[in-house]
Parts: structure tokens; sequence; C-alpha cells
């Protein structure tokens, strides 16, 4: 029985180790499991940005090169951007027209075609003269672009790799305004583009865009204004909200039905026509807004705001670019019978191309509705570039942009082919400074001449 005491002794050791191995084995197994969670959360992460950054690029592309579809490596993720880099893929009306790209892209070109198509009943018909463009060009990255104001703050960035610039509006009820442009008149035209990032089916019903015509040159709403609100939640379609204040008093709040959820993802252009009192609005192709009576009269309306709602910072951002303030937008139809010759800058080409941009098909369709009701009309449609780049090659340009106009004439809205003539002017006939921006965008047109 002397060797009981140490039986009991290698007894309980033995559950001692045992039980120890078993905690140890449990610590370890515990271990392993969190271990297992965060690589697939990080495994489900890099799907999602794998997904968004997809989408972003698809977005992208439809913006800034319209029609082409085709895969690039590109982030979601705003970036900082070497001042020094120079921004090479312009989509807005300020391009330039040195860039001439002669490589063919079947596939871009098939859905080139395809977008002008979907926009072949598009009526918005932009300013002809320009009051105001920025696409923050002559600011530097991460800075409040210049010709703008705020109380509350905001940056100009990039987005992935594209050299294309962006303003980030912060959120919350601080508002962004233009402030150069002394007094709008009775018929103009505002567009812009507009990037999301961060979207999801917990962004709230709140989170919204508006922008407002006012006659408050500081912070406020003003005395008079109208405006519209563009949604940005994705779990319900919560539509457009219009409002308007004449005299300090409210005549109309209403908000219209529209779906935006998936075009709001796909960074749309938004175009507003204002003629009077009549207030239009189009996301892409869609006009959703049309109220006869919404923008004050009588009132100097000289400001135009945005406002960014509801956003969640650090989660949900909200860009715009391009925004294009133009007087006109008037019926060219009338002019054309009238006068016999108009001019219009409202015909959009990606930047050294002839290819048209799908939202300048509003101006196109006016042009076959003059031939349709007349059919004893002919038109000259003759092309105009700036003089950036070579004379030799603005000629060349500027022609093929006639032709593709009358292209669109002829295989969209079944013009005779017969009773169109295209002809290109190059920069030989100069209608602004082409030492200025502003004179350029003036340059680049195209003409309509009743033959």
């Amino acid at each position: 029985m002397k060797n009981a005491p140490l039986a009991i002794k290698f007894l309980f050791s033995l559950a001692f180790l045992f039980l120890f191995s078993n905690q140890a084995n449990g610590q370890i197994l515990k271990k392993l499991a969190k271990k297992a969670e965060k690589a697939a959360e990080r495994t489900v992460e890099r799907r999602v940005e794998q997904e968004a950054s997809k989408k972003t690029d698809q977005a992208l592309d439809s913006i800034l090169e319209p029609g082409k579809k085709g895969k690039q490596t590109k982030s979601p993720v705003p970036s900082e951007e070497n001042p020094s880099n120079v921004d090479k893929t312009d989509s807005g009306p300020n391009s330039s027209d040195t860039q001439n790209s002669e490589t063919p892209n079947t596939s871009a070109s098939n859905s080139a075609r395809e977008q002008i198509k979907v926009y072949s009943k598009f009526d918005f018909v932009p300013g002809d003269k320009l009051l105001f463009f920025d696409d923050y060009k002559n600011d530097f990255i991460g800075d409040f672009p210049s010709k703008w104001n705020t109380d509350a703050g905001g940056e100009i960035v990039t987005i992935g790799e594209s050299q294309q610039r962006w303003l980030e509006l912060k959120s919350g009820y601080s508002i962004f305004y233009i402030p150069d442009v002394p007094q709008l008149p009775e018929e103009y035209t505002v567009e812009f583009d507009i990037a999301a990032i961060g979207l999801d089916r917990k962004t709230s019903s709140t989170t919204k865009l508006a922008m407002y015509i006012s006659d408050d040159e500081n912070f406020k709403k003003g005395d008079n204004y109208a405006y519209a609100e563009i949604p940005f939640c994705q779990y319900s379609a919560i539509g457009i909200t219009i409002e308007n204040h004449i005299n300090k008093k409210r005549l109309i709040r209403s908000t219209v039905k529209a779906d935006l959820r998936d075009e709001i993802l796909d960074y749309p252009h938004i175009a507003i026509a204002v003629n009077k009192q009549r207030y239009r609005l189009w996301v892409n192709e869609v006009k959703y807004i049309d109220v006869p009576r919404l923008v004050p009269t009588g009132a100097i309306l000289n400001t135009i705001k945005f406002q960014a709602n509801g956003f969640q910072d650090g989660k949900e951002k909200v860009f715009i670019t391009n925004l294009k303030v133009a007087e006109g937008g008037v019926d060219l139809r009338r002019k054309l019978l009238s006068e016999g010759k108009v001019s219009t800058n409202g015909i959009l080409f990606d930047t050294g191309s002839a290819n048209i941009q799908p939202q300048s098909m509003g101006i196109i369709r006016q042009i076959s509705q003059v031939l349709q009701q007349d059919t004893a009309i002919n038109i000259k449609i003759i092309g105009h570039t700036d003089a950036d780049g070579q004379e030799e090659t603005n000629m060349t340009l500027s022609k093929k942009r006639a032709e593709e106009v009358m292209k669109a004439l002829i295989s969209i809205y079944n013009v005779a082919p017969e009773r169109l003539t295209a002809e290109g002017m190059g920069e030989s006939q100069p209608v602004g400074d082409n030492s200025t921006p502003d004179g350029k965008a003036q340059n680049r047109r195209v003409e309509f001449v009743k033959q």
C-alpha cells in the first residue's frame, strides 16, 4: 500500500494534464476560429471591393468615355493626384479638340451606337451661350475650387486612376454656390455629372443632393427660390422632391415618383432647362420633372447652390463635375425656319473624335423634326473646331463631325440622304477668342444652314 499515494499522485497529475491540455486546445481552437472568421471577412471584403471597383469602372466609362464598356483597372476610392499631371480623358463641353484617336474599337463603337439609340427620344436642348463652366482643371487637387464659395468645406479629388476631377461635397446643411453669374437670364440650362460612392441598402432615405436657383448671394435659401432634390437611397424608390418660394411664401412642394436607384450608382448626367417659369429636369435620357410655373419671376435670381444632406461621413460620398450653365435652350426649330440658319455648341463629341455624345441627341432630333415638317427643305451641316492642334487635323476632324451628325439624321431619324450635305471648316471661322477656354468652347460648334 506504500505505492498508493504515488498512484494517486500519478492519476491526479494525469487528470491535471488532461484538463490543462483540453483548455489549451480549446484556446487554440478559439484562436484558429477567430483567425478563420477574420480571413473570411477579409475575403468577403475583397470580393465586395472587387465588385464595387468593377461597378465604378463601368460607371466612370459611361461618363468619361460614353459608350465604352471595356474593362479598366481603377479603384473606386478617391485619391489625391500630383497637380502636375494632365487630365486627358475629358468629356465636358470645354474639352479640347487636340486629341485624335485613330485606333478603331468595334465594341466601343457598337455600344456608342446603342447609347445613341437610347437617347434618340431625348428632348433636352442645351443653351448655346456659355455663362459658366467648371471641371476644376485650373485648381489644385485637395483645394476648394476658386470660382465657388462655401461655409463648410469641400475639396477637389480624382476617382481611381482617372484624372477627371470632381468636387466632393461635404454632407450637412452648408451650401456651395457659384457667385460669378450676376443674373440668370429668363431661359438657360444647367448640366452636371454626379458620382456617389459608399451607398448600400442602409443608405438613408434622407440622403439627397439639392440644387437651388436662388436670389440669395450668401448661404441662405433666399426669399425667392426653386429647387429639386436627387435621392440616393437604395432600399426604396424615394422620388424627386421639388419646391419653390415666391416672396417668402411656399407655393409648390411635391415629390414626383421616380426610381433612380440604379441610375444614381452609374454616375448620371443631370440636365435642367429653365424657360421663364417652366422647370424641367432630366436624369440621363429620361425627363422626370416638367412644371410650368415653378421658377419665381420678378426677382433677381443670381445664385446656383448645391446642398448635400444625409450622407454618412467617411462612408457615403457625393461628387459633382462638368458644371455647365448656358443661356438659351430655346426652340431651334423655329429659329431655323425663321432665320434659315442655327449654330449650336450643344452637340458634344468625345475629345479629338467624331463620336457624338448621346446627350446631344435633343438638338439633332429637333433638326430632324424641321426636315419632317417641310419636305422641301435641304440642310447643310458645317463643323467647326477651336485652334488647338494642327490646322489640317482640325479641318479633317470638323468634317468628320459634320458627317457623323448627318449619319445620325439618316440612320436614327430616317432623313433621306440626298437632303443633307456635310462640310468642315476646321478652325478657320472662329466666333470666340481661342486663347481662352470660353472662347474655345464657343468655337467648337455645329451649324445647320437651310438650302
